[in-house]
Formats: structure tokens, sequence, C-alpha cells
């Protein structure tokens, strides 16, 4: 009460005392959000809530839940980056397109007038970076550019854009909090930290800079309350960037990795080791065979920079290399003993067992009435995933997007099937054979073992 007790008793100051500065950058703020908002679009979502624990023990039937988020044009062909989370276990996914983005006139109306709504489809998802590249058939769209992540610096100013709680093209000014920021201590994945106002719907948004460019893509925020608290996080646009280019040509996202292990120097281990240096990354494993090693790398070398951007921990290593493309190239500056020595690496793909079974699968391997594509489990394969209980079964090797949804989740890469409807399966043949036997509508249910534990996965098969 005090507060507006101050605010309507200050007087208004007359015109010619007012601050040009403030002035200007208000209306350099106004021309931003006219600029960004055309290629920040609404989504909509029919799908299914993601079970928890509990949930994924019960028989009750999967309900469908309608939920929005945000996603940013980044092509104008119809590309839409937004987050995994707002997309993911959609049965139906619509895109609002700002009026403006359809090359309407906006007006001087305060009251602006909704766009169209097309409907959209999931090019890929990445579940490790929570995102995910839809598109919609439309072309010439207003294509947000994407700025640099690594030049952020904490008290930047930036912008948020997205449609929070549902209301569509709203715009929030913050800073950025930290760079680099990291949810848990081993996390390759970071985040830009800012206080720019985030809330439910926003995930998916663009947070940009001054200059109007794609620095985040908004993702999550801390809040004791549900709201937002002032700690929101946004996917680096770096990272986005990578993620989105694979996607676009390849439909998956590859992990690199140069085949190290890279740990911080610490002033007990440079004392017991005699080094130089009391700070820095050191190279404590080098994989034989790997990108490394075939460079000339050996364990010991110490790395003083990479890029040029000198190293001082061994998490910051990691984190450059994720943020690396397979097939790039990264520039090492080493020490090895007296010795300073250059050397060019090339970026590998990072082995991951569920990640190759994709590339092991062909069309004809597909079994469309479960959404799926198998292949037998062999002792080959079975090497790509340790720990199975049993050596013979169908191994899902891919999954579509419109898989059936079962209240214990989705199918995953990896998920190895032993019976379907209490015939026991042997190989993926087994597994086609039995599935075609099945008259729809009809009910279905997989023992499967993931991650080790044997578990039933029950759905209907519509058609």
């Amino acid at each position: 009460m005090v507060l507006a007790l101050v605010l309507l008793g200050t007087p208004e100051l007359p015109a010619q005392s007012k601050s040009p500065g403030l002035a200007e950058l208000s209306k350099s703020l106004e021309d931003l959000a006219q600029r960004v908002s055309p290629s920040v679009v609404q989504i909509f979502v029919t799908g299914y809530a993601v079970p928890d624990t509990e949930e994924r023990a019960t028989t009750a039937d999967p309900v469908l839940e309608r939920a929005s988020g945000s996603g940013v044009i980044v092509d104008a062909n119809g590309y839409v980056v937004t987050n995994a989370h707002v997309v993911e276990n959609a049965t139906r996914i619509e895109v609002e397109l700002p009026f403006a983005a359809t090359g309407g006139d906006p007006g001087r109306s305060i009251l602006g007038r909704r766009g169209r709504t097309v409907g959209a489809q999931v090019v890929a998802i990445d579940a490790e970076t929570d995102l995910a590249v839809i598109k919609i058939t439309a072309t010439s769209l207003p294509v947000l550019p994407f700025g640099d992540s690594d030049g952020l610096r904490p008290g930047q100013i930036v912008l948020a854009f997205g449609s929070p709680l549902g209301l569509s093209s709203s715009v929030t000014m913050g800073v950025v909090s930290a760079v680099a920021r990291q949810l848990t201590p081993e996390d390759p994945m970071i985040y830009i930290q800012t206080d720019a106002t985030i809330n439910p719907g926003n995930s998916g948004g663009a947070l940009v800079d001054t200059e109007g460019r794609l620095v985040g893509i908004n993702t999550l925020i801390f809040s004791q309350s549900g709201g937002s608290e002032g700690i929101g996080f946004a996917a680096p646009s770096n990272i986005v960037r990578n993620v989105v280019e694979q996607i676009r040509k390849t439909g998956r996202v590859r992990r690199g990795e140069i085949g190290v292990n890279a740990q911080t120097i610490t002033p007990l281990l440079a004392e017991a080791l005699g080094l130089s240096v009391e700070s820095g990354v050191i190279l404590a494993d080098v994989t034989q065979g790997g990108p490394a090693a075939q460079a000339g790398l050996k364990p010991g070398d110490v790395v003083v920079t990479m890029d040029g951007k000198r190293m001082e921990n061994g998490r910051q290593f990691r984190i450059n290399i994720y943020a690396r493309g397979v097939g790039e190239q990264v520039a090492l500056d080493v020490r090895r003993g007296e010795r300073q020595i250059s050397v060019r690496v090339p970026v590998g793909e990072r082995q991951s067992g569920t990640a190759r079974l994709a590339d092991l699968v062909g069309p004809q391997q597909a079994i469309p009435s479960l959404g799926m594509t198998a292949i037998d489990l062999t002792p080959a394969i079975a090497q790509l995933l340790p720990g199975l209980r049993r050596d013979k079964g169908a191994v899902i090797a891919r999954v579509a997007q419109d898989a059936p949804y079962s209240q214990q989740g989705r199918f995953t890469a990896g998920d190895v099937v032993y019976e379907l409807n209490g015939k026991t399966v042997e190989n993926a043949a087994d597994l086609r054979r039995i599935a075609g036997t099945l008259k729809t509508p009809t009910p279905a249910v997989l023992l499967i073992e993931r991650e080790g534990v044997l578990m039933y996965v029950s759905f209907r098969i519509e058609q």
C-alpha cells in the first residue's frame, strides 16, 4: 500500500526532462519484439501424460490430455524447434502461427488477430537435450536467426518469448544470471540461467539477445510455487543449432567424443606428478584406437587450450566436446613434459548401444501395428545391451512416432520383447508373425526387459 501511494504521488516530469536514453531503449525493445514475435509459435498438443513410477504399475488405460507450449521457426520451409517434453507422447500436434508470420498486416489495434492453425508432425526427438524438431506444411515463414550462446555473459540483457499459461505472443525481459549452468555435476548438458520471467507454456520458446538473435530455447524453471521465481533455464543456441542441423540431415542426433578421460588438475595431483601447473586439464586415459590416440595424444598429456580457449577444468573440457558435431575437428594445444605440441582431433561418434541399433534395421523389419522396428537378439546385439537375462527375443531398434501408448509409457530402443499376449517371442520373425494374427481393435500385452527389469506393457491396437 505504501508503494502504491508513492507511485500515485509521484508528479509527472515535464516532457523536456524525460530521459531520452530510456525512451530510445523502450523504442528499441518495442521494435525488437515486433521483429521476433512472428517467428515464435504456440503449440497445442493432445497426448498422453508421462506416467510416474506409481502409475506405471497400474492397469488403468492411459488418458488423453491437452497441453500447450511454444516453438521457434528455424527454417522458412516449416521446421520448428521446441522442447521434447512439449511434444513427446503426442497423438496430435497443432501449431498456431502468429498473424504476422503468414504475411498479414497486424494493423494498429492493440487486440492482435489470431493467426492460422496448422497440423504438425514430429521429425525427431533428442531426449538428452530435451529438444525436438517438428515440421509444418508452410513456406516463406519468418526465421529467427541463431546467435552465439558462447558469447553470452552474466548481466547481459535477454528477452523471453512464448505463450506462458496459454497467453500467446508474450514477452518478458531479464538478464543472463549465469552461463554454462549444470543441473547435476556430471551432466554434460548445460543451460543459460536467466531471471527473465518464464512460466509453464514458455517451454520451447525463444530467449533472444538485444540484436534479436536466438541465444537459447526456454526449457525449465526452478520453483517452489509452480510459477516463475526468477530462476529459469534455456538450452544454449549453439547446442540447439547442432541438434537441429543433425535432425534435418539424418533424422537423429549423433553424439561426439574423442576418446579420452579428461580430469581436473588439482594442486595435490600436480605436486604428486611434478607438473609445472596447478590447474587445468590432464588426460588420465586415451582410448586405444580412438580419435585422440590416432592424433597422437597420450595419457598424462596436459591440455592447455581447445580451439584457442584455455581449458581450466575437466568439466569445461567435456562440455566443449559435447557441443561439437560428429565429423568436426578440435584444435588442442597440449603440454607433454617440457614440450608443447598442437594437434587436430576429429570428433567421432559416441558409442551407445541403443543409438547404434537404428543403423542395423531396414524398412522390411517394421511392424506397423506395434509401431516399432525389431531385430533378432543375437550374440553381437547382446554385447550392445549388457546384462540381459535371456538369450532369445526381439530387440526394439526403432520406435515410430505414432506407436501405441500404454500406462507404462512408450517403447524405447533397446527394449527386448520376450512375449506377446502370452506367446513366446524368440526372434523378430516370431514377433511379426504373432502381431499379424491379431484382429483390430484388440488389447495387446508385451513382456519386455528394460534395463535389467522384466515388465508388462499393455495397450490397445486400434487399427
